[in-house]
């Protein structure tokens, strides 16, 4: 009987345990969606207040590439001679470029248009990189998780969504002649 009694009441302390656990998880997860929240409207700032504009000239050239890969294809990119990158020689473009950016951009834009959700090659160019600052944010977590724990995983994905901000606000204050 005192054996059935210490039973219970082990299972009765094991109980909390789990809801501890439970509700630990749940905030552990909706503190990684605010990050990414976080992430994804950090690096949507510009968009926000300049539009949905290509700003420099290397993401322009990609969002170009990017372009001609949705109207041309893949085997068209990889033997794609630009006379206007370069000029005047040009530039063999399927073979000097890091494809990663403009393969995934392409991808992505492939998927959703075959999903019958259309949008342009401009827009999903322009959205690529909120959208992996959020992933970056989460495999962060994930990996200093295994390391060092959960805090730990939460704080490295935290610094990691606002290095952008920091950045930025440090070139705002060095810009306004309050630096050195």
């Amino acid at each position: 009987m005192a054996e059935l009694e210490a039973g219970s009441i082990s299972m009765a302390a094991g109980g909390g345990g789990r809801l501890r656990n439970a509700l630990s998880g749940m905030l552990c997860a909706f503190a990684l969606l605010l990050i990414g929240v976080l992430a994804f409207s950090i690096r949507l700032f510009s968009v926000i207040k300049y539009e949905s504009v290509i700003h420099e000239f290397d993401p322009y050239f990609n969002y170009r590439v990017t372009q001609f890969l949705s109207k041309s294809g893949i085997y068209e990119f990889w033997n794609w001679f630009d006379d206007r990158t370069w000029y005047p020689l040009g530039r063999v473009i399927g073979g000097t470029v890091y494809p990663g950016l403009t393969l995934t951009a392409g991808t992505i834009w492939w998927l959703l248009n075959s999903l019958n959700i259309p949008l342009s090659v401009e827009t999903v160019c322009v959205f690529t990189a909120p959208i992996f600052s959020a992933n970056a944010s989460w495999a962060t977590y994930l990996l200093t998780k295994e390391a060092k724990g959960h805090g730990a995983g939460l704080m490295a994905a935290t610094i990691l969504a606002m290095v952008f901000s920091v950045s930025f606000i440090f070139s705002l204050w060095r810009d306004c002649s309050v630096w050195p």
